[in-house]
This record gives structure tokens, sequence and C-alpha cells, in this order.
């Protein structure tokens, strides 16, 4: 069995005093710090949002619309972000507490202007891949541990594109290792990921086990 972990997106927008903060974000650093001490994984990866300043789904790329507005992005509806995690900006940077020493393989997204993407393994058309899924099974990766930010969008869509992508990986989400940016979002993420078939743990239960 090969046991990996997968950091969604902790980076410097995604944490208080970012472009995009989600409350508490940063107390997922410590989270992810002690699991990936712990010797626990044969294999540590990271995404990272990288978006170019020009992004569609960017409030500021659509006249007359605010962050947090719907709109539109490529014919499809599309929640418009503040400006976050642009390419070679500190916003982008993974948190400065977080201990990447031991992060074997980082994939980035969200390059293509035209088209968001908020799981780790395809955009949100489902069309263009980022090559992570690939890069697991080269790996021979069986387990699966995903946390980070945000539990309601990036963590439960790189989650459920896990399950179909990798076929006979078992998938599990780190609860108390995530934090989302809405409670309601968060709550419906959790059953969403349940009723497909991912487990949800404490970092203690796994480190236990």
């Amino acid at each position: 069995m090969t046991k990996a972990l997968l950091l969604i997106d902790i980076q410097n927008g995604f944490c208080p005093g970012g472009n995009l903060p989600v409350a508490e974000g940063d107390q997922v650093v410590p989270v992810a710090n002690a699991l990936m001490k712990s010797g626990h994984y044969d294999l540590v990866v990271a995404s990272q949002d990288w978006h170019p300043a020009n992004h569609g789904s960017f409030a500021s790329q659509h006249d007359g619309k605010k962050a947090f507005d719907m709109g539109e992005l490529s014919g499809k509806p599309q929640m418009l972000w503040p400006d976050h995690c642009v390419q070679g900006t500190p916003d982008a940077e993974f948190h400065p507490d977080l201990d990447t020493t031991t992060i074997a393989y980082v994939q980035r997204k969200g390059e293509n202007p035209a088209v968001d993407s908020y799981s780790a393994f395809r955009d949100n058309d489902r069309a263009a891949l980022t090559g992570l899924a690939e890069y697991l099974r080269s790996k021979g990766v069986t387990q699966l541990d995903l946390m980070g930010l945000a539990t309601d969008y990036c963590v439960k869509f790189s989650a459920l594109d896990a399950l179909d992508m990798l076929p006979g990986v078992a998938v599990r989400f780190i609860e108390d290792g995530s934090r989302g940016i809405d409670p309601a979002g968060v709550e419906a993420a959790i059953a969403e990921m349940r009723a497909a078939g991912i487990k949800v743990a404490s970092s203690k239960a796994v480190l236990s086990a």
C-alpha cells in the first residue's frame, strides 16, 4: 500500500491577510506539518492556485461586477472572486509556516484565463486534465488523504475527482485539516463527499491508526 497526502491550496491568498481569505485558514498549517512529520505517508503532494492576472473568474475582469457576484465565464455561470493567487505574487506563495521540504510534487492549476479550476485534477469544464492523477498512478498510490483550502470548493472538487479518476484508490478527507468559505457550504460539501463514498477522518484518528 502506498499512502499519499494531498495538500490543497495552502497559500497566502486563502489565509488571513490574503486576497481571498478563508476564516482560520492558517490553522490548517500545523495539521499539515504534523501529518507530514509523522512519517505516516509515503508521498506528499500539493496543489497551488496559479492564476494569470487577467483570469476570467476575477470580478475585476467583468464591468459592473464585484467579488462574490455570480457572473459568466465562457458561457457558463461563474462565481466571481477577488483577484487572488496571481502567478509570481506573494499571494500565490505557500503559507510561510508550511513545511514544504517534504512535498515531492506541486500541481499548479487555474492557469487558463477562460476556465476556472477548483479541482487539483482537472478544470471546471472537466475537459483539461492537470496531470495529477497520472502522477499519482505512476507512484502506485492506493490511499489518498486530502486536506486544505477551501472545503466547500477546491477540497471538495478535488476529492470527488480523485474518487472518479483514480479507480481503486481509497480517498479520505481530513476534516480538521481543512477550512471552508461558507459554513452551510462546508456542511453540504462534507455530506456530498460522504454520499460519494469518501471517508471523513480527523488527523488524530489518522495518526493513531
